[in-house]
């Protein structure tokens, strides 16, 4: 009887384990794999994360890489690479045309690292995203005029900065575009008559902008604009101007033939 009951009961345990042996094997293998996946979900080092961020970004894929460049902002407690990763946000929100958020990111960068060698060229960078913006003389003063004072800031702030040759060029044409400006509603005016306004304009434009290309022209309409004003002797001053520095030019000419009657003679 207690031999039967062995016999029995080893014939129970080999078909239980039987069955449940290839399930132990499974638990253990999903077990295995578990203590892998674990390990691959470790962190990377800040190092290598803005690695990645920037495979990402030279990919264009800037959201990736925005979201890990910020990551690293964050976890990178020896302050190496964080100001890279500050530099590349703003680079993030410039690539995907969000110039505001791009200016904000570099000036934040400015701020929290103003000695860092990459210092000027978010100055830099923030100079330029003004001036992309321009859109002609009709439509881009304010923009030249932001451009105009960040490029002077990047003169003032690092003297020694590697674009010399490209800052002296934009601050050129931001000039020009706010002299044009400048120009535009003051012949507006004077053709509208409203000669003091335009007066205004003009001698604006001869006290800030000397150097503009169509100086002759605004000599020539600020000394008319005296003249229907009844300020005779201003208006001689500024015809004296327009016959010494451009004597050949065509308002030159013109003026010649009113001379006598704007000098009141």
């Amino acid at each position: 009887m207690t031999l039967c009951f062995f016999v029995g009961f080893n014939k129970r345990m080999r078909k239980i384990l039987s069955c449940t042996f290839p399930l132990f094997i499974i638990l253990l293998f999903m077990s295995a794999c578990a203590k892998k996946q674990v390990v691959k979900a470790q962190p990377l080092s800040p190092a290598n994360s803005f690695a990645r961020a920037n495979a990402l970004f030279n990919k264009k894929d800037y959201d990736k890489a925005l979201r890990l460049f910020r990551m690293v902002k964050v976890r990178d407690v020896s302050g190496k690479i964080a100001p890279l990763a500050a530099l590349r946000i703003a680079n993030c929100y410039e690539k995907q045309d969000e110039p505001d958020s791009a200016i904000e990111a570099y000036r934040k960068f400015l701020d929290t690292y103003p000695d860092n060698m990459y210092a000027p060229y978010a100055q830099y960078r923030i100079a330029m995203i003004y001036f992309s913006q321009i859109q002609g003389y009709d439509r881009g003063y304010g923009a030249a005029k932001k451009a105009l004072e960040e490029f002077r800031k990047l003169k003032m702030l690092y003297p020694r900065n590697p674009y010399k040759d490209s800052i002296a060029m934009h601050i050129s044409r931001c000039r020009y575009i706010m002299a044009s400006y400048e120009f535009m509603v003051g012949n507006f005016y004077y053709k509208k008559k409203a000669y003091r306004g335009a007066l205004g304009r003009f001698e604006g434009i001869m006290q800030d902008y000397p150097d503009f290309v169509r100086m002759p022209q605004v000599l020539y309409l600020a000394a008319s604009s005296c003249r229907a004003l009844g300020d005779a002797s201003k208006a001689a001053l500024y015809v004296g101007q327009l016959e010494k520095r451009w004597p050949d030019s065509v308002y030159a000419a013109k003026a010649k033939k009113k001379k006598l009657a704007w000098a009141g003679k």
